[in-house]
């Protein structure tokens, strides 16, 4: 018979004794029902985390694409300087010259001059604030919704001989390619005696887009930038540079190149600026929402307690026996501690499995849902997206085990260090 009180920590014993137990039926003193609910329990709380992790990051990634995807990543602005009428603007010269620097920045996919301005679009009896971009031709195509729109109506080629809008503009205006839109400027012309007055133009509709941004469809007009500099009086000037980069969440990195190449006559604003406190609220409900999902994985880790408890108790004339044939204390705790860590890492797995699948098949599984319900379970029209979003991080993933597996091993100790201490004297008395 081996020496029991010389063997290394978690021997081939100690796991087969630990498995015995495990095996074990409920009349033979095995694993209690409340060990099947702790590991049903964990699987639960472990795919909840997943699953909610995966969504809250989809509906950031949407988020990012919806506000960023029309708009500048980087914004270069030239210093304000005050026109005629003693407003500030932005007169930036040698904008060709910034914007090429700019676009030989490593990270930077796009970088043009434009001419941005509020004016109402006027059509068919009916009126709209739109915002106008004045785009050099070449430049138009190279924006990225641009380059992959959802839906097209037009030629581009069209673009330097009117103008091009959102699908919604088009729509509110009724509007068609070929009519012709009416655009009021209330910057105007200052008069000879004072005051000034209204610019107006008429244009052509020669290209309309459907981008899938709310903001760009319903509020955006694209006109060519001779046209704008001259509608909006900013002959031989633009207003900014619009740069765009191939990542987004590495704005802050290129953002400093682009400094550095335009420095001396501009200054920068990143996306992030803009949507600084969105995106920190954000980041704020993502971490109460992943202490929230903690706390449930507490719980049900915490049912390990008791199914171990119940264990120990069932065991205790086997505890006694171990213990006068030679077993120490270590090896006790190691078996009913593999006990408890077993079921913990078991549920762990079974979560993260279904957990895993149920984000990366998330859309067949609402359609499934959809159809069985009779339809009314995910309305696009009311959510404003035609899907739910969910993007799977193997962060999140990790971040999800480690929880678990750190609550289920820490709270498995204390059951398992009880029985240890059992004295076998004791166990034995009425046996």
């Amino acid at each position: 018979m081996p020496d029991l009180s010389s063997t290394k920590p978690f021997s081939r014993f100690e796991w087969q004794i630990a498995w015995k137990y495990l095996r074990a039926r409920r009349k033979e003193g095995g694993v209690s029902i409340m060990s099947i609910i702790s590991l049903v329990g964990v699987a639960l709380a472990v795919f909840a985390l997943i699953v909610t992790l995966a969504i809250r990051s989809g509906f950031r990634t949407e988020f990012v694409d919806a506000v960023i995807g029309a708009n500048a990543h980087i914004t270069v602005y030239a210093p304000k300087s005050r026109n005629e009428l003693g407003g500030l603007v932005n007169m930036m010269t040698d904008f060709d010259g910034v914007a090429e620097r700019a676009a030989a920045v490593p990270g930077v996919t796009r970088a043009a001059p434009i001419i941005v301005g509020q004016v109402m679009a006027s059509a068919n009896g009916r009126n709209a604030g739109v915002e106008v971009f004045g785009e050099k031709p070449e430049d138009l195509m190279t924006i990225p919704f641009m380059a992959e729109p959802e839906e097209t109506y037009g030629d581009p080629a069209r673009f330097s001989e009117g103008v091009a809008m959102g699908a919604e503009v088009a729509f509110n205006l009724g509007l068609q390619v070929g009519d012709f839109v009416t655009i009021i400027s209330p910057e105007g012309t200052k008069l000879p005696f004072g005051g000034t007055s209204p610019r107006v133009g008429e244009y052509e509709v020669v290209y309309i887009f459907r981008a899938g941004h709310y903001q760009t469809d319903n509020t955006r007009i694209y006109m060519p930038f001779g046209e704008a500099q001259s509608f909006f009086d900013r002959e031989g000037v633009a207003d900014q540079i619009e740069v765009f980069i191939d990542d987004p969440e590495a704005v802050d990195a290129v953002s400093d190149g682009v400094f550095e190449a335009t420095g001396g006559v501009s200054y920068l604003q990143t996306w992030k600026d803009r949507l600084g406190r969105y995106l920190r609220a954000l980041q704020m409900e993502d971490n109460v929402m992943f202490i929230l999902l903690s706390i449930l994985v507490l719980v049900a880790s915490l049912n390990i307690v008791s199914g171990l408890v119940m264990l120990v108790k069932n065991k205790g004339r086997d505890i006694g026996i171990l213990r006068t044939m030679g077993l120490t204390e270590g090896s006790v705790l190691r078996i009913f501690f593999i006990c408890g860590a077993a079921i913990g890492l078991a549920g762990t797995a079974i979560g993260v499995i279904t957990g895993c699948l149920f984000a990366i098949y998330i859309d067949p599984i609402f359609d499934a849902f959809n159809y069985i319900v009779g339809g009314g379970a995910w309305d696009p029209s009311v959510r404003m997206i035609s899907e739910l979003p969910a993007e799977l991080k193997l962060a999140d993933v990790l971040s999800a085990m480690a929880l678990s597996l750190g609550l289920s091993f820490t709270i498995t100790y204390f059951p398992a260090r009880r029985a240890a201490r059992m004295n076998p004297v004791e166990a034995l008395r009425y046996e």
